[in-house]
C-alpha cells in the first residue's frame, strides 16, 4: 500500500511540476517525448545518417523561371558527435545535366570545435573559410534530435509560442542562432526547423528542413526523410536508408595538420588590364572570372560584374582608371547564372544601367529589391534604383568609336537567357559560358558553333569571361580534342 502511495504521490509531483514550466518549455518536453523521452533523447551520443537524394544547383537554371539542374546524391553519409559538437559529411554526387567539368564529385566536409575542414580529391584535408563553422554549426542542428537536445538545455533560449494552421511554432536560441521549431498539434513529433541565413545573392534567406517518415530507432523516433528549402528553392531532399545511434565517431576528429593551420582568407582580387582590340580591354587577373571593357565616344561599357560584390566592385573601379576621362555608364550582364550575375547589386549601387536579355529583367528587379541586412551590401548601403535595358533578339551599341552587336542565344541546352557580343571591326567574340578553354568536356559545342554560323559572324578571336583568349581556330581545336578524349 505505501509503494503504490508513492508511485501516485510521485505522479502527481511530476504533473505538478511540468503544470509550472511555462508552456514554452512544456512543448519542448512533448516534443522530447515524442523522439523518446528526455532521457534518451539526452543519452544520445552519435547519430549517423546514410542515405541518397536530390541536390538542385541553386542559380544554375537555363532560365529564371526553371526548375533547378540535379545532382543526384547516389551515397550520403552524415556522423554527428553530440557530445563533442563535432560532424562530418560525405557524399557522392553526378550531375544529371549538361555540366563541363567532372559530372561525379566526392565531397567531403566536416566541423570539429571550432574547427572547419574540407577532404579535396586527392584525399588531403584543409582547414574551411570561418564562414564555414557557422554555417555547419546550423546544419548539424537542422534535425529534431539536435534541436530538441539543444532546446532542453539550459544554455538556450525558448519563446514566442504561437500557432500555424496544425502546427505549433516555438523560436530557440543556442549558440547565438535563433532557430523556429514547428512541432505538429497532434503527434508533437517536431516537423521542421527554419534558420536564417544569408546569400549575397538572395540577401536575407530562410533554410527550412522538415522531417517526416519517422522509425523508431533504439527506442528514438527519427526521421526518414529530410527536405530542405533556401527561400523558395529546393536545396536538398534526402531520403534516409539508415539511422544509427552511437555510432563510431573517432573520424570526425580534425587531423592536427587541419587545426594548427590558420583559417584562410580570401585572397586579395587582383585585376589586370589588357588591351585585346583598339578601345577594348580584357579585365582578368586572380579567379577565372573576366570582364571586359568596351570604349565609345563619350562613355564606357563593362560586359560582366561577375561571382560577387568584391570582384565586381574591383572591376569597376580598374575600368574607371582606364579611360578616367570617359564615364563607365553601362553593365552588360551576360545571364542570370549566380556566377555571373553575383555584381549586380554593386553595379546598381554605382549608378550603372544594365544591359541583360529580356527574361532577366523581372529576375534582377526581384535580386535588386531583395532585403539584405544580415549582411549589408553596397546596395543595401547606398539604395538606388535599377535601370534597366532589356534586349530581345539582338541589339546594336554603335557610335564612331566603337560597334558592338549583343545577340542572345538560340536554343542552348544550358543557357536559356545568355548575350554574346560581337565586334565586326575586329571580328572578335564576347562570350560567357559558351566555351571556356580550361573545361574538360564541352558538350554545347555543337550549339556554340551554329550560333555563330546562324548570325552569319566571322570570328577570328575569343576573348571570354572565362578561360584564355584564343583564336577561333584554336577554339576549334581544343573542342575537338576534348570532343575525342570524352568519346574514349
Amino acid at each position: 500500500m505505501k509503494k503504490l502511495t508513492w508511485i501516485i504521490l510521485g505522479a502527481a509531483l511530476l504533473n505538478t511540476t511540468c503544470a509550472q514550466m511555462p508552456p514554452e518549455m512544456q512543448l519542448i518536453r512533448a516534443a522530447a517525448d515524442a523522439l523518446g523521452g528526455v532521457g534518451p533523447v539526452q543519452a544520445v551520443k552519435a547519430l549517423t545518417i546514410e542515405g541518397e537524394g536530390d541536390a538542385p544547383n541553386l542559380g544554375q537554371n537555363i532560365t529564371p523561371e526553371s526548375e533547378l539542374p540535379n545532382w543526384k546524391v547516389t551515397q550520403f553519409k552524415r556522423v554527428i558527435d553530440l557530445a563533442n559538437g563535432r560532424m562530418r559529411t560525405e557524399q557522392r554526387r553526378e550531375a544529371q545535366f549538361l555540366f563541363a567539368n567532372a559530372t561525379v564529385q566526392q565531397q567531403v566536409a566536416g566541423i570539429d570545435g571550432d574547427v572547419a575542414y574540407n577532404v579535396g580529391q586527392n584525399g588531403m584535408p584543409v582547414r574551411a573559410p570561418e564562414t564555414a563553422v557557422k554555417d555547419r554549426r546550423i546544419e548539424m542542428l537542422h534535425h529534431p534530435l539536435t534541436i530538441v537536445r539543444a532546446a532542453v538545455s539550459p544554455s538556450s533560449k525558448v519563446g514566442n509560442l504561437r500557432q500555424e494552421d496544425t502546427l505549433q511554432l516555438i523560436d530557440i536560441t543556442t549558440e547565438g542562432q535563433t532557430f523556429t521549431l514547428a512541432i505538429n498539434s497532434m503527434t508533437k513529433l517536431p516537423a521542421r526547423v527554419t534558420s536564417m541565413t544569408y546569400n549575397p545573392n538572395l540577401g536575407d534567406v530562410a533554410i527550412e528542413t522538415s522531417f517526416s517518415n519517422y522509425e523508431n530507432v533504439n527506442g528514438v523516433n527519427l526521421p526518414k526523410r529530410l527536405t530542405t528549402m533556401i527561400d523558395k528553392y529546393p536545396q536538398f531532399d534526402l531520403s534516409v536508408t539508415k539511422n544509427t545511434l552511437d555510432g563510431d565517431t573517432a573520424s570526425l576528429v580534425a587531423p592536427d595538420s587541419v587545426k594548427s593551420a590558420a583559417p584562410p582568407q580570401a585572397p586579395p582580387i587582383n585585376v589586370t588590364v589588357e588591351e585585346v582590340g583598339k578601345g577594348i580591354w580584357w579585365l582578368a587577373g586572380s579567379g577565372n572570372h573576366r570582364s571586359i571593357l568596351f570604349e565609345f565616344d563619350d562613355h564606357l561599357t563593362l560586359f560582366e560584374v561577375p561571382l560577387n560584390e568584391a570582384r565586381s566592385k574591383a572591376v569597376i573601379d580598374k575600368a574607371r582608371t582606364v579611360r578616367p576621362e570617359k564615364p563607365l555608364t553601362y553593365a552588360i550582364v551576360s545571364h542570370h547564372h549566380f556566377d555571373h550575375s553575383g555584381g549586380l547589386r554593386v553595379a546598381v549601387a554605382e549608378g550603372l544601367t544594365i544591359i541583360t536579355y529580356k527574361d532577366n529583367v523581372e529576375f534582377f528587379k526581384e535580386l535588386v529589391g531583395r532585403k539584405h541586412s544580415i549582411v549589408q551590401d553596397a546596395l543595401a548601403k547606398n539604395p538606388r534604383p535599377l535601370k534597366i535595358e532589356p534586349v530581345d533578339d539582338e541589339l546594336t551599341l554603335k557610335d564612331r568609336s566603337m560597334e558592338v552587336h549583343l545577340y542572345h542565344v538560340k536554343d542552348n541546352p544550358r543557357e536559356g537567357t545568355n548575350l554574346f557580343a560581337y565586334v565586326p571591326r575586329d571580328r572578335m567574340l564576347v562570350q560567357a559560358d559558351l566555351y571556356d578553354s580550361t573545361w574538360t568536356q564541352h558538350p554545347w559545342a555543337d550549339n556554340f558553333r551554329w550560333n555563330l554560323e546562324y548570325r552569319k559572324l566571322r570570328v577570328e578571336k575569343d576573348v571570354p569571361v572565362h578561360g584564355e583568349i584564343q583564336s577561333y581556330a584554336d577554339v576549334l581545336k581544343t573542342i575537338q580534342a576534348t570532343q575525342k578524349i570524352t568519346d574514349h
